[in-house]
């Protein structure tokens, strides 16, 4: 078993956050795969940036604002 850390991104409207996970490989069919509190991590980090709580999200990401480009 081997573990490696990833930065996922979950996009909830204007908000994007980077969020530290490990990823475990087991090397059978079903790896790489999350724990289950990375899981919950990612939830509660999109529930957050969905209802607006931009602090509570801070806690667990990085969290960054899109801003559209005119070209």
């Amino acid at each position: 078993m081997r573990k490696r850390h990833q930065t996922k991104l979950v996009h909830e409207g204007q908000y994007v956050a980077e969020v530290d996970v490990e990823l475990v490989d087991t090397g059978d069919g079903w790896s790489p795969y999350l724990s289950l509190e990375d899981a919950y991590k990612l939830d509660d980090v999109r529930d957050a940036l969905r209802r607006g709580d931009v602090r509570s999200a801070a806690r667990l990401a990085r969290v960054f604002t899109l801003t559209p480009v005119a070209v």
